[in-house]
C-alpha cells in the first residue's frame, strides 16, 4: 500500500487529444500526456530548463499569468509547471535556478500549463511536462550556457 506522501508525489496522468486545424508542430489527433501535479519541491528540486520569451510578440504568447504584464528577455523570469505553479502561490516570488555550475535568482511570472494545451489559449502548443522551469534568455545567460545550447538543460531549483 502506498503512503499518502508518495501518492501525492505521483503525477496524475490524463490524455488530451489535439484537433489541429491551426498551423503548428502538433499532429491532428495526437495524444499528449497531461499532469495535475509535479514532483515534490525540495531545496534541490530536479527539473528541465526550457526557453521562453515573455516579452510582447515573443513565443510565450499573451501577458504573464501572475501580473498580466509582458517581461523583457533581459529580465530573469520563469514559468513553472502546473504543480509547482501551485495555483499562483509562487506568483511574483523568487526562485533560485542552478545549472551549468552557476545559480541565478528569477521571478515566477507564469504557469507552464501541464493540464491543457493544443488550443488557441495555449497557442496550439502541447501541455508542458510536470518538471519544467521555462526561462527567459536572461536566465540562460546568467547560467553561462552557450547560446547554441539553449533549449533544454537539466537543472535544480528551489524557492529563494
Amino acid at each position: 500500500m502506498m503512503n499518502t506522501r508518495k501518492a501525492a508525489s505521483l503525477a496524475v496522468l490524463l490524455i488530451l487529444a489535439c484537433d489541429n486545424w491551426y498551423e503548428s508542430p502538433l499532429i491532428a489527433g495526437e495524444l499528449y500526456t497531461t499532469y495535475k501535479c509535479s514532483p515534490p519541491v525540495s531545496g534541490n528540486t530536479k527539473a528541465h530548463l526550457t526557453i521562453n520569451s515573455f516579452q510582447k510578440g515573443g513565443d510565450g504568447g499573451g501577458p504573464s499569468e501572475c501580473d498580466n504584464q509582458y517581461h523583457s528577455d533581459d529580465t530573469p523570469v520563469v514559468a513553472l509547471s502546473t504543480g509547482w505553479y501551485s495555483r499562483g502561490s509562487r506568483c511574483l516570488k523568487n526562485v533560485v535556478v542552478s545549472g551549468n555550475g552557476r545559480s541565478v535568482t528569477a521571478m515566477v511570472v507564469d504557469e507552464c500549463d501541464s493540464t491543457m494545451g493544443c488550443d488557441e489559449d495555449h497557442y496550439y502548443q502541447p501541455p508542458c511536462p510536470n518538471n519544467i522551469v521555462d526561462a527567459s534568455k536572461a536566465v540562460w545567460k546568467a547560467l553561462g550556457v552557450p547560446e547554441d545550447n539553449w533549449g533544454d538543460l537539466d537543472i535544480t531549483w528551489s524557492d529563494a
